[in-house]
Order: C-alpha cells, then sequence, then structure tokens
C-alpha cells in the first residue's frame, strides 16, 4: 500500500521542496497527503500549493495556550492520517503527546553530526567550537532535544573563512539529499530501530 506522508514545516520550505521533488520522479514510493504548517505566512504554503498539495495551517498565534496549540495540531495530523510525518523546517518542539503518538512514524532533519550541537543555531555553535567536519541528521523524533535514534547523516567540511550563513548553505545541500533518501527508506519499509540504532535493510 502507498505510504502517506505528511510534512510539517515552519518557513521557507526547501527541504518540503525536496521531498516533492523526489516523489515527482518517482524516487519515494509515497505521496504527500498535506502540508501542516504553524505559520500562515509560510513560503512552504506556496510551494504545497504549486504541487497541489493540501494545506493546513495551524497558527500557533490564533490559540491562547500551547496546550490548545497542541491539541489543534494533533487534530490535524490525525484527520491526515499519516504513515510518516516529516519535521522539515518545524520551528517548535512538539508535546510528548504528539510524539507519543507518532512514535517511529516521525522523522527529523537537523543541520549538525548529532548528537553535536543540538537545538537553535546548530552552525553557529559548530563554528564557536571550531570543529573541521559538521553536516546534517535525518533521526526518528522522541521526546528528548533532538535526541531520538538516528537514521542517517551526511558531513560537511567546515572552512577556515566559512560564517554562519556560508557554514548553512553547504548543510542545506546535504540536507536536501539526506531528507528524501530517509523518506525513501521509511517507506519502503527498510527501517527498524533496535533501542538507539536505527537498521537500513
Amino acid at each position: 500500500m502507498t505510504k502517506r506522508i505528511v510534512v510539517v514545516a515552519s518557513g521557507r520550505g526547501s527541504n518540503f521542496q525536496a521531498i516533492i521533488e523526489a516523489l515527482q520522479r518517482g524516487s519515494i514510493p509515497a505521496v504527500c497527503v498535506a502540508l501542516v504548517t504553524d505559520n500562515p505566512k509560510a513560503y512552504a504554503i506556496e510551494r504545497a500549493e504549486a504541487a497541489g498539495i493540501p494545506v493546513v495551517v495551524v497558527d500557533y498565534a490564533r490559540f491562547a495556550t500551547r496546550e490548545l496549540y497542541e491539541g489543534a495540531l494533533l487534530d490535524a495530523l490525525r484527520k491526515a492520517r499519516p504513515d510518516l510525518v516529516a519535521l522539515a523546517g518545524y520551528m517548535r518542539i512538539l508535546g510528548s503527546a504528539i510524539v507519543r503518538e507518532y512514535a517511529g512514524m516521525m522523522i527529523n532533519i537537523h543541520p549538525a553530526l548529532l548528537p553535536s550541537f543540538t537545538g537553535l543555531h546548530a552552525q553557529r555553535q559548530a563554528l564557536f567550537h571550531g570543529v573541521k567536519v559538521t553536516g546534517c541528521t535525518v533521526h526518528f523524533v522522541d521526546e528528548s532535544l533532538d535526541g531520538g535514534p538516528i537514521i542517517l547523516q551526511r558531513c560537511v567540511r567546515v572552512m577556515d573563512d566559512d560564517d554562519e550563513d556560508t557554514l548553512a548553505n553547504r548543510i542545506l545541500i546535504q540536507e536536501h539529499l539526506a531528507l528524501p533518501e530517509a523518506v525513501r527508506l521509511f517507506c519502503e519499509d527498510r527501517l527498524s530501530i533496535e533501542g538507539r540504532k536505527v537498521r537500513a535493510r
């Protein structure tokens, strides 16, 4: 049966676009059934509309509490009936109820080689610490911050003259390869979680 993907994004959606293009090429055996966003001004919405993908806006600013927002977000996800939820530049920490409901079915892309440099400004952290190599990580989402089991990683050299923007741009190129690859492996039923490790067969 064809897998159903929901992408959750907050901003420009370039990783979402990478998934769209992989789907259009036929390299991912799935269909994207919705883009869910917390930002009604996200450029990702235009990308979804151009690809004919339904958009669900759960505007964080319209809710009095985080709990009410999380409830609405969970309702939106349930209605879409996803086999996989892909976080592609979603800029909020998900509550435990959502994470538990989609355990083993939710993945995230992070611009660092986890477990190093979790949270915001990962590229800035890499430059501050003077690492020679950084990159990106696709991982399953659990209740820790950027701490779920790692699916795959791609490396990027840190150049002596890098600033935050140049490093971020080079990492983003690898993100656009890594996230669709992880989605493909999931949709082909090739991933299994064994404790902290993810096996790809």
